[in-house]
């Protein structure tokens, strides 16, 4: 998946495409180096399962040292690349443009997310995914994909109405 820049300036050079915000799994036969699960990937994936909302690499790796863990940054970086690429992790990027990650469900999904606290919850979209492939064969685009992010605030971040009450 990528892009060629042909744009005013552009080099012609193909460019990657944008990281979707669901897994696409890379199948074994990818020719990729297998990986060793190590201590700091262990304990990185076990974090994350207690996460229910996105979180940056900066706070994974708070945490992980508040616990005690002597991760350094960088190996959190690496490890949640290989998590993202080999599809058990979701990455997007917020509004602010900071990536941040979540372990979600397999399926294809969307979030919604509260510009406040960060609150995650996910989305099915059927209609989008039906949408997102009408446009595309209509302008003649194949292998196809797409990110949705739907950004707001939650009921527990949303200020109470005046004329409510």
């Amino acid at each position: 998946m990528g892009t060629v820049d042909n744009t005013a300036g552009g080099d012609g050079q193909k460019r990657p495409g944008p990281v979707p915000h669901y897994r696409e799994p890379v199948p074994a036969a990818a020719g990729l180096p297998a990986t060793r699960t190590t201590r700091q990937r262990k304990a990185i994936e076990a974090l994350l399962l207690e996460f229910h909302d996105f979180r940056s690499a900066q706070q994974i790796h708070a945490t992980l040292r508040e616990r005690g863990d002597n991760i350094g940054l960088a190996t959190v970086y690496r490890t949640l690349g290989l998590l993202v690429h080999s599809g058990q992790v979701d990455v997007l990027t917020r509004e602010d443009g900071e990536t941040v990650y979540l372990q979600c469900s397999q399926q294809h999904h969307h979030h919604l997310l509260c510009r406040s606290c960060g609150r995650s919850v996910e989305i099915a979209g059927q209609a989008v995914v039906q949408w997102a492939d009408a446009v595309a064969k209509q302008h003649g685009y194949t292998d196809i994909s797409h990110t949705l992010e739907v950004f707001g605030l939650c009921p527990d971040c949303t200020p109470p109405d005046p004329a409510a009450g």
